[in-house]
């Protein structure tokens, strides 16, 4: 290698510029061949009033590099702070969060010694996409947004991933019993994409219980694949199993530019105290060189801090009485990797990194369009007349007729309470008001601007609006429980 690599560096918060520190230096002692450009986020840029706690040099610095090695950061408790990592993921298109979770029995304690899986997330949609209101005085909401292209993205990432990698099967997690169409145009893209990889097994499995297996027998799983908020919570617990949350490194990864870091916090509990376990971000950056095309160098420094633990030089958070030789401290236990840069271990299986640069084939096949048709409204209100008897909200909101437009049920909280609602059904002051022509048939805009105008003449505070449609005549909306 001929020339250095530029790639952003940020040391972030707490104990983020301890282990920083021990994994530039690891690095730099492998050979790897980088130079960095250092950039200022997190805590101390919040305070400046920057709510999206990076200043707009740093948005370049990564517009230019491409690549980012990024410490835990400290977001200030209060409102009005953006999460960074989710700032970064979506303002760059990173859309695949990719997780190693691997056991190093028995140096670090595990009862799961055979687990080695890994958890591809999708990094843009979902509940992360933050878009939440509150609308009543008791009811607030947060937006779910799957998108088919999206869903396409990173399904196909984990099966060329696990192509790419020799890996034998990818099981997709989602909650498409409940949520049968967010989460079930996750499954069934994920149906459509499997039929192109036949050599890979494939499963599905409902989030509970596939979080229950991966808790019990995580050596079962080879790629998980699923959404945003389920793949952030079971990508913890397996990393947990397989023995600590402080070894886990992530990529971030999109079509320009990629993340790289550790998985866990930035522990101001014991910053400056020197004991902190780099172990993640130095994970995090072996996965960077592999990505970046120095595989040969992420190989010579995986290798020495596997036979680091080996020898039982451990960290505090990792230290076994009995089985570790030495509790080492954040700089002992880098100078300790370093030593044994050119030692492979000879119990755990040496690192073999993939050499094939080629991208992976990750794309979005072209849309095909549906005939979308408008064929009914939800009207939600604000109502919290004295007992909340949805009776009388139902019996007021029939006199509203726009053209035949009109009231079919009510709900309370996704549960049906007119007509014919159960007594016992408890009900808050929010209120879907679902409106339709008796033959379920198309309507216009218009027809909806006339109804919310007789809506608000007889009283009604009308909070949201969500049209009804159906897409080659199947129903574009979900049911009401009890309907």
């Amino acid at each position: 290698m001929s020339s250095k690599r530029k790639i952003t560096v940020a040391y972030g918060d707490g104990i983020g510029p301890e282990i920083m520190k021990a994994t530039l230096a690891i690095l730099e002692a492998a050979g790897a061949q980088l130079e960095y450009d250092v950039i200022e986020i997190g805590e101390q840029v919040y305070l400046k009033g920057i709510s999206s706690g990076m200043e707009p040099n740093a948005f370049e610095s990564l517009r230019e590099t491409k690549i980012f090695l990024k410490a835990p950061i400290t977001t200030p408790q209060g409102g009005g702070f953006k999460s960074l990592n989710v700032t970064t993921r979506t303002s760059f298109g990173l859309y695949a969060n990719v997780r190693p979770c691997k056991s190093f029995s028995p140096f670090i304690q595990t009862h799961f010694p055979e687990t080695d899986l890994v958890i591809i997330r999708e990094n843009e949609e979902d509940l992360y996409a933050g878009i939440e209101h509150r609308q009543t005085q008791e009811v607030c909401q947060s937006l779910k947004l799957i998108s088919k292209p999206g869903s396409e993205k990173i399904i196909r990432y984990a099966f060329e991933y696990a192509k790419k990698y020799g890996r034998k099967k990818v099981t997709c997690m989602t909650k498409d019993n409940i949520m049968k169409i967010a989460d079930g145009l996750f499954h069934r893209t994920f149906d459509e994409i499997a039929k192109e990889y036949p050599n890979i097994n494939v499963d599905h499995k409902i989030i509970d219980i596939g979080t229950a297996l991966i808790a019990d027998r995580p050596e079962t799983f080879d790629v998980i694949v699923t959404l945003n908020l389920y793949g952030d919570i079971i990508s913890d617990v397996a990393a947990q199993v397989t023995g600590s949350v402080g070894l886990g490194g992530s990529a971030n990864v999109g079509e320009e530019v990629a993340m790289f870091e550790a998985i866990h916090g930035s522990a101001p509990d014991i910053t400056g105290m020197g004991i902190a376990n780099p172990s993640g971000l130095l994970n995090g950056a072996i996965m960077m060189l592999v990505h970046i095309g120095q595989p040969e160098i992420a190989e010579k420094i995986s290798n020495a801090w596997m036979k680091t633990l080996e020898d039982g030089i451990h960290t505090g958070d990792i230290y076994q009485e009995g089985l570790s030789t030495k509790k080492a401290g954040t700089e002992e236990f880098a100078n300790a990797v370093i030593e044994r840069l050119g030692q492979v271990p000879s119990t755990m299986v040496p690192a073999s990194f993939d050499k094939d640069t080629t991208p992976m084939n990750v794309f979005v096949s072209p849309v095909v369009k549906a005939k979308k048709e408008l064929i009914g409204v939800d009207v939600f209100v604000d109502w919290d007349e004295p007992g909340r008897n949805p009776q009388v909200l139902g019996e007021k909101l029939r006199q509203a007729n726009s053209d035949g437009l009109q009231l079919t049920l009510i709900t309370n909280r996704g549960i049906k309470v007119f007509p014919d609602g159960m007594r016992e059904s408890f009900c808050t002051d929010h209120w879907r008001c679902r409106f339709q022509t008796p033959e379920q048939s198309t309507i216009s805009h218009g027809q909806i601007r006339e109804l919310l105008k007789q809506v608000e003449e007889l009283g009604f505070d009308f909070i949201k609006t969500e049209n009804l449609y159906s897409f080659d005549g199947v129903r574009g909306y979900s049911l009401a429980q009890g309907e």
